[in-house]
């Protein structure tokens, strides 16, 4: 019996330090040091909260760039992928699919290089990011949805440049750009 009290007595003691003070302390330090990324980076528009930069969202109107598909409907508190693997004909006829799908929204050659990120859900499926070269696909099709001049183009492109976000230290992952960000800055051009 003196064992079990001792037991339960060092499994509250470190539920309490585990459970409960070290997350506040954390939270503390990282709100104190870290406010914008600690509280999710939401960006603010008139008094509003338009979203965050770290949560992939759906944007299907034409005169947007489109995010990259998601399992999850884009829905924060389930997320994650599909879980199908290669050879699922299930994922074969979705990534078919979203290829003619994307051909055709952005009116691109059929023998077009589609972006993998394009095609294939993220893990989480909440990535925000896509390649410069799949925003760079759908310049065109916004440029004519918004009416834009030869001069607006070029800024739309080099707006593209501008967000594109370097790998890691330069090193881990690839060229990747925020589509909600890129979306944002995409109505400052006038």
């Amino acid at each position: 019996m003196k064992t079990v009290g001792i037991s339960l007595k060092i499994f509250i003691f470190f539920t309490v330090l585990t459970g409960v003070l070290y997350p506040v302390f954390i939270t503390v330090i990282a709100k104190a040091v870290f406010p914008f990324k600690a509280n999710g980076s939401i960006i603010i528009r008139d008094s509003t909260a338009v979203g965050s930069m770290l949560i992939g969202q759906e944007f299907d109107n034409p005169a947007y760039f489109s995010s990259r598909p998601s399992a999850v409907f884009y829905n924060p508190l389930p997320s994650g992928g599909t879980n199908l693997g290669s050879t699922n004909p299930k994922l074969k006829a979705l990534v078919a699919e979203r290829k003619n799908k994307f051909i055709t929204y952005n009116q691109l050659d059929s023998l077009e290089v589609i972006p993998s990120e394009m095609l294939f859900a993220s893990a989480s499926g909440l990535d925000p990011h896509i390649s410069p070269g799949a925003a760079l696909l759908q310049v065109n099709r916004i440029a004519g949805v918004r009416k834009f001049t030869g001069d607006q183009r070029k800024d739309l492109t080099e707006l593209i440049t501008s967000l594109s976000e370097h790998p890691q230290f330069h090193l881990f992952g690839q060229y990747r750009i925020n589509v909600f960000l890129l979306n944002l800055n995409l109505d400052e051009i006038k």
